[in-house]
């Protein structure tokens, strides 16, 4: 399959010369400015963007930057087009993040010379990000299934909500609800972060996660607590990783998804939107399989049942346009609640 270039220049004749030199090779596509190109970028991904620097309206700088600044589009190698010699202007591009100049006019010869060097590290370069990704989903999903096994009235809780959030997000992704927040996200890394919602219950003892009866207010409280030493957890792996926005995700969804919509969560008390998006989506799928979950002191409720429950907490326990998205979508919940489970 043909890689996909993106031209971007203001001058038509440097356009025709690129898709020239280019045709042959690659699939290529001319755009007269950057507002083109990112119009273009909600169709299509290129594998490579030539990006010419001085253009009327949204030059190359502001361009990159504006691609860099967005987790869909910052991983696209970009090189720069220009027809200055200027030291000056490659470090300023190379410390944007520009993989290349090539100095205008162009040769054929280095044109595609340039292109295959840096679609060969691309490639690189990318299957080395799958092979992290398939480690990092390795490490989490045994984490998460350590807090899973000590919690021994849980079984299967945090697969279950974690195909519950990926309904979620899919559905608001095709009704526009909150889009502009996640639409830059990475999905899948998003989708994996939740499985840590609940890591801070492994700071939680055995007599209280683990009690056959209803606790106490004072256990209670103590098992509030998991949510900030999941937040503790995190950012000691922060501290040594950085804060990449896998571990921004896990975060969120750990500290923030037990807060209420009217204020009266827990452990902030944040209120509407003050609330992290992935805490108000976690909260509607840990609270729908913790009331179809049989646990020691209680029966587990039907799927109508938990449906009426969490649909009558609109606008008070949960955010009002996640639960028109979880109506859209129980059908496809009901599909997964054949299994015990559930979540204190």
């Amino acid at each position: 399959m043909q890689k996909t270039i993106f031209v971007v220049d203001d001058n038509d004749t440097n356009l025709s010369m690129a898709e020239e030199a280019l045709e042959e090779q690659y699939s290529v596509m001319t755009l007269p400015s950057a507002e083109k190109m990112f119009t273009m970028l909600e169709k299509i991904k290129p594998d490579l963007i030539l990006l010419d620097i001085e253009m009327p309206g949204t030059d190359g700088y502001q361009a990159l930057r504006r691609l860099k600044n967005n987790d869909a589009f910052s991983d696209i190698p970009v090189i720069f087009l220009t027809g200055m010699n200027d030291a000056a202007v490659e470090a300023r591009g190379f410390q944007m993040g520009v993989v290349d100049f090539i100095t205008k006019p162009f040769s054929t010869p280095v044109l595609l010379n340039r292109i295959k060097t840096h679609l060969d590290i691309d490639k690189i370069i990318r299957e080395r990000t799958e092979q992290l990704q398939k480690l990092q989903n390795g490490i989490v999903f045994v984490l998460a299934d350590m807090v899973e096994k000590r919690d021994l009235g849980t079984g299967g809780h945090i697969e279950r909500t974690t195909t519950y959030i990926e309904l979620l997000i899919r559905d608001m992704l095709d009704r526009g609800i909150y889009c502009e927040e996640i639409r830059h996200m990475n999905l899948e890394s998003l989708v994996s972060s939740a499985r840590l919602h609940d890591i801070g219950k492994i700071s939680i003892p055995d007599s209280i996660l683990n009690k056959p009866g209803k606790l106490t207010d004072e256990e209670f409280e103590a098992m509030k607590n998991h949510t900030v030493e999941g937040e503790r957890i995190i950012d000691q792996i922060v501290s040594r990783t950085g804060n990449v926005e896998f571990l921004r995700n896990a975060k969120a969804f750990a500290i923030a998804h037990h807060e209420r919509w009217d204020g009266k969560g827990y452990p902030n008390k944040l209120k509407e939107t003050d609330i992290p998006l992935q805490g108000r989506i976690m909260a509607i799928a840990d609270v729908y399989d913790a009331l179809i979950s049989e646990r020691p002191y209680k029966k587990p409720f039907t799927h109508d049942e938990a449906c009426k429950i969490i649909t009558d907490a609109s606008g008070t326990q949960f955010d009002p346009l996640l639960v028109e998205i979880f109506k859209d979508a129980e059908e496809e919940f009901a599909g997964h609640d054949k299994k015990e489970a559930g979540g204190r």
